[in-house]
């Protein structure tokens, strides 16, 4: 009987990458293992025809004999694919094992061996603050859909009055080992998925789970001095354990809302304030708000230039967990008059007429050096 070809039985072509062929043999192989066709021999036989194919062609050697001279280049001793193809062959089948499996030791944690009970995975909630809120903390109410034990059976997962039973298959274990050729494998039990305990009479309320899904409202403190981003662990607040075993935990990430008038840079704040030209000119004061709605007096001096700043010392954000406080840097922006009337009008150029380079020595300075350099460039 002749025997099928190799690249037909893994579906690729002669043309194929390695990358192509491993993919394609852990596909197939994953169809026809045994442990997925209990009983059926053909699968058996499948398999192990596609095992022999892709020991060949994984190794270079064997692939470029068997090109050449099919099935022949392995018989009376022509080096043929008996026994694993090298490292790309055990990597595949640790591979398809894996995903048949589940690996060992992978997936959720379980409290205590084969007692059914699985930790509740954690739970994400994004919480958007006002920069006050950052700046004073405060105690948030938040409503969480979770899932929480169910009270009707305790969280067992088995009816009221019944309790769930060792399972039979794995004696409890959670995991049974089958040999096949050359590998003992352990995987998850089928007949407990892991568990280790089988329940006959479930709960009518949680379908066995020992849980169920519902709103609940958490009281959130929010210390002052938070940062955007800043993370919030609520220990045992996430979704509840399966069959009794122990609550994940609730991660609440901050955003800070964007705001109107300051903004921040670490325990810093920044504000600008527009200034007349006059009040900058003669200078003055000004009256302006703290984050914390406090008035604080800032003294504009004499010949104020737009972009200066002004420190108002310990009127920043405090320092989460610390006793520091960042300061406020009040930016005066210089504000040029507009709907002049006409008195005005010609206050302002007799004020130009009037001024000299003392009036505008930065004006005056940029214009010359200007002049001095372009007249070097053209001179040389």
């Amino acid at each position: 009987m002749s025997k099928a070809d190799y690249y037909e039985l893994l579906g690729v072509a002669r043309t194929c990458s390695e990358a192509e062929l491993k993919s394609a043999f852990r596909k197939a192989a994953m169809q026809h293992h045994p442990d997925r066709n209990p009983g059926d021999k053909e699968a058996e036989v499948k398999f192990k025809e596609i095992n022999e194919a892709y020991q060949a062609l994984s190794d270079k050697d064997k692939r470029a004999a068997y090109d050449r001279f099919g099935h022949a280049a392995f018989e009376q001793g022509g080096g043929g694919p008996g026994g694993f193809g090298g490292d790309g062959f055990a990597s595949s089948m640790s591979d398809i094992f894996d995903d048949l499996f589940g690996g060992f030791g992978g997936g959720r944690t379980r409290g205590g061996g084969g007692n059914g009970r699985e930790r509740g995975s954690d739970l994400r909630y994004n919480m958007e603050i006002m920069l006050e809120d950052a700046f004073k903390g405060k105690t948030a109410t938040i409503k969480v859909p979770t899932s929480l034990a169910c009270e009707p059976c305790a969280g067992s997962g088995a009816k009221p009055g019944s309790k769930p039973k060792t399972c039979a298959t794995c004696a409890g274990h959670g995991r049974v080992r089958a040999q096949q050729g050359f590998f003992a494998i352990e995987r998850t039990c089928p007949t407990c998925a892991g568990r280790g305990q089988v329940i006959d009479n479930p709960c009518a309320i949680c379908s066995g789970a020992g849980r169920v899904t519902r709103e609940r409202s958490l009281s959130v403190n929010i210390p002052a001095g938070v940062e955007d981003g800043t993370r919030i662990r609520l220990s045992g607040e996430g979704e509840a354990g399966l069959r009794g075993g122990p609550s994940g935990d609730l991660y609440i990430f901050l955003s800070i809302k964007p705001h109107p008038f300051f903004q921040r840079d670490g325990a810093d704040l920044f504000c600008q304030v527009p200034i007349s030209m006059v009040k900058a000119s003669l200078g003055g004061e000004v009256t302006v708000r703290t984050l914390d709605g406090l008035e604080s007096v800032v003294k504009i001096p004499e010949g104020t230039q737009s972009g200066r700043q002004f420190k108002l010392r310990g009127k920043g954000m405090p320092v989460l967990r610390s006793r520091e406080v960042g300061d406020l840097h009040i930016q005066a922006r210089v504000e040029t008059p507009q709907s002049l009337t006409r008195r005005q009008r010609e206050l302002l150029a007799e004020f130009e007429a009037e001024s000299s380079n003392k009036t505008h020595p930065e004006s005056a300075g940029f214009f010359a050096k200007m002049k001095d350099f372009f007249d070097n460039i053209s001179g040389s």
